[in-house]
């Protein structure tokens, strides 16, 4: 699962270099794009973000992963030690 949000981060963190780098090119290069590059650095910031929270996601739910199967193995491993017969 947290795989799918870092996949996420990087291609929104590809589009806002991608932006980052529209912002710095002279309008008469962008025929039919937005010529303004406040816009496109406003872009670059909101897709920034977006990459930060969804990899803040994604390092969050595997924390959560691995805490979950940590868990699983230590209650696997008690429950052995309660089974064996007294010796």
């Amino acid at each position: 699962m947290s795989r799918n949000f870092y996949i996420l981060a990087a291609s929104l963190g590809f589009f806002a270099l991608l932006s980052a780098g529209m912002s710095l090119i002279p309008s008469r290069f962008q025929p039919g794009l937005p010529a303004n590059g406040q816009l496109w650095r406003t872009v670059f910031l909101v897709l920034l973000l977006c990459a930060l929270v969804s990899a803040l996601i994604g390092v969050m739910s595997h924390l959560f992963e691995q805490v979950d199967r940590r868990s699983e193995q230590a209650r696997i491993a008690s429950r052995r030690r309660h089974r064996r017969p007294p010796e």
